[in-house]
């Protein structure tokens, strides 16, 4: 059955589906090539939502909701790709991906769930192979810019060391923003699940979770605040690292071991040098649980366009080599990362790979192991991020 549109935005009447539709719809204005749909569970909030986003009036729109799973293969069938941003994933992911497996059409969501992650790879990843699915997980800053970020160092320490560095550090240097509502919302979900099974504790526990097969060497746990020589300043603990280096792990994985079988990898959040940058280490830490508590963002919710707007972000990469010389790496963004980058990472990821990589085989990959340098130059063109090498 041919499809009727390359991308369709599932949760286009959400807070990051709106700013996905947006993005497409004023990117790729001129582009007659691309066929898209916005899909949600109103269509009079659809068609609000694209005449308040600027999008031609007869941009089609879709009625499918997460508690209809036949909804959800009427909009499939209509679909080459999904992008989802409708999460908790645990929650109302599960029918679409597998509607999306099942069918062999491309998935792309903004999942940072990582007991949800771990049971659907092990469920559907030998059928999203046979159907031909290429299912991508975590394509928005979460995991994006940290999973290009190991890849983007190690091509530089195989150019300065002779072969891959066995450590890298990822570090978060610099960043402004509100902590997704989504996301907060995935995280009270998961510990929620986890309080009424503690067996899935191990999942959160294993830094292989997502490398069905392989257990590489003992790694980090970056939990608590660390004074690091080498870069002489305090590291706290990063609230995505959970998850992002799980993502890194099965990128590795993916691609063949590029890294190497003894790879060591974590990330945490530079606070500074002295008492100072201690005593800022530790406010990391409370901030970290205050993200997911009554305080934080509500799904729906989120910054204005101005805060939007004036986010960054500001990623050191550094990989050590084992005689200690290190290459090091800086992965910038010039929007808010919770929102703003991420509405675009994730539809330069669908473009580039219904463009750049259509014979990528179908399975569970992660967005940098299946695009690669491809995946780095159209951030790079379209989607405000930098990637360069640091001395």
């Amino acid at each position: 059955m041919s499809s009727k549109f390359d991308i369709v935005v599932y949760g286009a009447t959400g807070y990051t589906g709106q700013l996905v539709a947006e993005y497409l719809a004023a990117q790729y204005a001129g582009d007659s090539a691309l066929t898209w749909a916005m899909a949600g569970r109103s269509r009079d909030k659809l068609a609000s939502v694209r005449g308040a986003i600027g999008a031609p009036a007869d941009t089609p729109l879709i009625v499918a909701d997460a508690a209809d799973p036949a909804s959800l293969r009427a909009m499939v069938d209509q679909a080459k790709l999904v992008i989802t941003t409708v999460g908790p994933y645990q929650l109302y992911g599960s029918d679409l991906l597998a509607a999306c497996v099942d069918t062999g059409t491309d998935y792309m969501d903004l999942c940072g769930e990582p007991i949800w992650l771990k049971q659907m790879i092990d469920r559907h990843d030998a059928a999203a192979k046979a159907s031909g699915a290429r299912i991508l997980v975590s394509c928005g800053f979460d995991s994006v810019p940290f999973e290009l970020g190991a890849f983007f160092v190690q091509e530089e320490a195989r150019r300065a060391f002779g072969a891959p560095a066995p450590r890298v550090k990822g570090r978060v240097r610099d960043i402004s923003w509100k902590f997704s509502g989504g996301t907060s919302a995935s995280a009270r979900v998961t510990f929620e699940a986890v309080a009424q099974d503690l067996s899935l504790v191990s999942i959160l526990k294993n830094p292989f979770a997502f490398t069905p097969g392989f257990e590489g060497p003992k790694q980090p746990r970056g939990n608590k605040p660390v004074f690091e020589e080498d870069l002489q300043s305090w590291a706290a603990p990063f609230a995505m690292a959970t998850l992002n280096t799980r993502n890194v792990h099965r990128s590795n994985m993916l691609m063949g071991f590029p890294y190497g079988r003894d790879f060591v990898y974590d990330e945490m959040v530079l606070t500074g040098a002295g008492e100072e940058g201690q005593a800022n280490a530790k406010r990391v830490m409370a901030a970290n649980s205050e993200k997911t508590g009554p305080e934080a963002l509500k799904p729906g919710e989120g910054p204005s366009k101005e805060e939007r707007d004036n986010g960054h972000y500001d990623l050191l990469y550094v990989a050590i080599a084992p005689d200690g010389r290190q290459a090091r790496a800086a992965i910038k963004g010039d929007l808010d990362p919770g929102y703003a980058s991420t509405a675009k990472i994730i539809s330069e990821c669908a473009i580039c790979l219904l463009r750049d990589t259509p014979d990528v085989p179908g399975g569970f990959w992660t967005p940098g192991a299946a695009m690669q340098h491809k995946l780095i130059k159209r951030l790079v063109d379209h989607a405000g991020l930098t990637f360069a090498v640091e001395k």
